[in-house]
């Protein structure tokens, strides 16, 4: 029997590090897992993506290495998004055919969905229409994943599929404000706020919808779909429709979690973004039973990570 030999891009980070602790458990301990960050080379180079294929020699790859942030940097830096996230994403999918990987999973997002769409979205609706104009740049990057595993499971009968989380967080996040997705950010400056003495201010209404996965769940059915799902249709991992909040329920989550009892206000001369982008995990849950983590509990335990963690968090 062959030897399986797994390699993690971007396996530095909050999608990373909750494999890595993933991979500890009896299940998949068994594997030789390879974790990378960007100091083993620059995924934007093909003949360094092909230097570390031949290095590592991997039989599986999870592919979650990109250029990421929120909002605000999506909107100000869509050209470096597309052209970044576009490089490395060709170059890791070339080199999986070039070496002849038994098995790729990638990691999209659902900012990937037209905005002008019925709810809940699914993953027949990927191309259906244009993204938000917010994140175009990383959104149609990451479309184009889908693109590729298709080509070439038609071409070269590769193994390729894709997973689409709904919004990550816990341990190990970016809490940067500007750089960082929402609840780390969140966390961040509610914390700040705690400590300093003044507000916790929330940019926007409060009123945008999100589903949110906990990054040790998120871990789990990626495990799960490496060696279980190999269609090369996306998967949606994803807490269910009734499991949605609004920023303003998670603000008050995190002040709670946080025991931050000054005042939380929302900036509405800040954008909101995308109101909603309802995802539908039917197919999902068609395959697996799987039980996620309550948002409560989630939340509680990635506020103290952060706390505790505080000086080496990334902020």
């Amino acid at each position: 029997m062959k030897k399986i030999e797994i390699m993690v891009t971007g396996g530095t980070g909050l999608f990373g590090k909750a494999i890595e602790k993933i991979s500890k458990t009896e299940i998949y301990n068994k594997y030789n897992i390879t974790f990378l960050s960007s100091k083993d080379g620059d995924l934007c180079n093909y003949e360094e993506t092909k230097s570390i294929f031949e290095k590592i020699k991997p039989t599986h790859v999870i592919h979650l290495a990109a250029m990421v942030g929120g909002l605000f940097k999506n909107m100000k830096c869509k050209g470096d998004f597309y052209m970044k996230n576009t490089q490395i994403n060709n170059n890791i999918v070339e080199c999986c055919k070039l070496y002849k990987i038994e098995k790729l999973i990638s990691c999209l997002s659902t900012c990937i969905f037209p905005d002008k769409t019925s709810y809940p979205i699914d993953e027949t609706m990927i191309h259906n229409g244009p993204p938000h104009c917010s994140n175009e740049g990383y959104a149609y990057a990451k479309r184009m994943i889908d693109v590729l595993n298709r080509c070439y499971k038609e071409q070269y009968k590769c193994n390729f599929t894709s997973i689409i989380p709904t919004n990550i967080y816990g341990p190990y996040d970016n809490f940067n404000i500007e750089d960082g997705h929402v609840i780390p950010g969140l966390i961040n400056k509610c914390y700040h706020a705690k400590q300093n003495n003044t507000d916790f201010v929330i940019w926007g209404s409060g009123k945008p919808l999100r589903q949110f996965i906990y990054s040790y769940d998120l871990a789990e059915l990626t495990m799960w779909a490496l060696f279980n799902y190999d269609s090369c249709e996306p998967l949606i991992l994803s807490v269910g429709e009734e499991d949605e909040i609004s920023i303003k329920e998670l603000a008050h989550l995190i002040a709670k979690s946080i025991e931050f009892k000054g005042n939380i206000i929302f900036d509405e001369t800040k954008s909101d973004g995308q109101y909603k982008k309802t995802a539908n995990n039917n197919k999902l849950k068609s395959l697996t039973d799987f039980k996620f983590t309550n948002i409560e509990e989630g939340i509680k335990e990635t506020c103290d990570w952060y706390i505790s963690n505080y000086e080496k968090a990334r902020k």
